[in-house]
């Protein structure tokens, strides 16, 4: 993992679509870096229990190929920072790499790409740097050579630190420094048609500006929004918006049709006692807000009705990774195959999972029992209502009824409006009654808010 440059987030209005497994997929990142950790055979078969789609691995463990054979599960793997020289020295050598790591397990392990290195953009190696591109050139050529180069993609993984400017998202650049290696990666991406990779962490620009705003920002959680002054746009959470930043770059160098993937992504559920930020609740949040958003087919406001494919990071905690607590504490599951906490991720979860709890700042009213609508309380802002607004609306919820023309547009007020929407999304996440929170704003009642032509969703138990 990289520390990404804080940015800003998304705000656009469409109706909710289903998740499509054409059209999207979530994934999930597999580390090693422990010695408690389950057979990979247990965890093949977690995975497949879950909507997971893709697994990615830093390396290429056999044990771990041959675990996911006849799984289904697509399968990212890894060649090494220290064999880079090699592999880009010697064409040998990475023939020699198919043979031993792809071509034994392929295609009963369902391989779907090679990452050659990780992060070496963001490392201060020239010589490494260099050697990338013609390694990626190698691989693939070997990959041609065993029949496999249709079948399996080679790309690489960037941190966000490959950027030079990233705020507001419009003005997404590169870092020049290495314009011209990264010019040369990315015309592989475009010739071979595989992914631009990077690896986006709203988790880590909160804790550069750790006040509640910018917590519920990052968090997919209601808030006022930033608006890019380039683009007019209003963004409302910030994984939309780093997102957003590369692809303005990518645009901005001609690489427009080089498509995104987000190999990692994540927020960890503790941390040292001098660590802003990690909490069960905010992982929860992030991730199960997260999930939700790539559901919703929503998109970014740059690329609309269309969910970037996804990593989220990990599988499970890395007890012996080095630094704070919180390195070693990103797993969604524990050792014992149990969820660390729940953000959606079962089959029977595959619609939008219901909203994680607000962050710990902002505890969840207890509802009265017989509740069935959330409305504004009494004495909100107009400022705050709003935001609630765009908040829900940017969920990829259906705010048709209250655009002009519609059933509940009348009367037009912030109020009015605020208070349809808010009921919404209430009403489509199992109405846990944490989801009528809205930092404290809103309650619950049994009182039917309908009124004329405008039918308010909900109103049973």
């Amino acid at each position: 993992m990289a520390v990404p440059i804080l940015l800003y987030y998304s705000f656009l209005f469409f109706s909710f679509t289903p998740l499509s497994k054409s059209q999207s997929f979530i994934g999930v990142n597999y580390g090693q870096v422990a010695d408690n950790l389950p057979p990979p055979e247990a965890t093949a078969k977690l995975l497949q229990s879950t909507a997971i789609e893709k697994v990615r691995l830093y390396g290429s463990d056999p044990a771990v190929i041959k675990a996911f054979a006849n799984t289904g599960i697509g399968i990212a793997i890894g060649v090494s920072n220290s064999d880079i020289p090699a592999m880009a020295a010697d064409p040998n050598f990475a023939k020699n790499w198919i043979g031993a790591n792809v071509a034994p397990f392929h295609p009963a392990s369902k391989i779907i790409l090679i990452n050659v290195g990780n992060e070496v953009m963001s490392y201060n190696d020239r010589n490494l740097m260099a050697q990338l591109l013609p390694a990626m050139q190698n691989l693939q050529n070997a990959l041609d050579s065993a029949d496999l180069g249709g079948k399996i993609k080679v790309s690489t993984v960037h941190s966000m630190a490959v950027l030079r400017q990233s705020d507001p998202p419009s003005s997404g650049s590169f870092d020049p420094s290495i314009g011209d290696l990264l010019k040369g990666l990315l015309g592989f991406n475009k010739a071979t048609g595989s992914p631009f990779a990077i690896n986006p962490y709203p988790y880590f620009a909160y804790r550069s500006d750790p006040r509640p705003e910018t917590l519920a920002f990052c968090l997919f959680q209601p808030n006022s929004g930033r608006v890019d002054s380039g683009s007019k746009i209003k963004y409302t959470n910030m994984f939309d918006a780093q997102v957003d930043a590369i692809r303005s770059a990518l645009d901005a160098m001609g690489f427009n049709s080089v498509e995104i993937v987000v190999a990692e992504t994540g927020w960890p559920y503790k941390g040292d006692s001098n660590e802003v930020g990690p909490s069960v609740e905010n992982a929860k949040a992030y991730n199960g807000n997260l999930i939700a958003h790539l559901r919703s087919m929503v998109g970014t406001p740059l690329m609309p009705g269309k969910s970037v494919d996804t990593y989220l990071f990990a599988v499970y905690d890395e007890d012996q990774k080095p630094g704070p607590t919180s390195e070693r504490s990103f797993g969604l599951f524990k050792p014992d195959l149990t969820m660390t906490y729940d953000v959606g991720l079962s089959k029977t979860s595959q619609t939008t999972p219901s909203t994680p709890k607000t962050p710990t700042i902002n505890p969840a009213p207890k509802p009265e029992k017989e509740a069935y609508w959330c409305v504004p309380k009494g004495g909100v802002s107009d400022a705050q209502l709003q935001a609630n607004l765009d908040y829900v609306c940017g969920q990829g919820l259906d705010c048709s009824p209250i655009q002009p023309g519609g059933a509940c547009f009348e009367p037009s007020t912030v109020a009015s409006h605020a208070s349809y929407a808010m009921n919404v999304l209430y009403q489509s996440s199992e109405k846990k009654p944490w989801n009528c929170d809205f930092s404290q704003t809103a309650t619950l009642t049994s009182t039917n808010p309908s009124y004329d032509k405008c039918i308010y969703p909900g109103g049973s138990s």
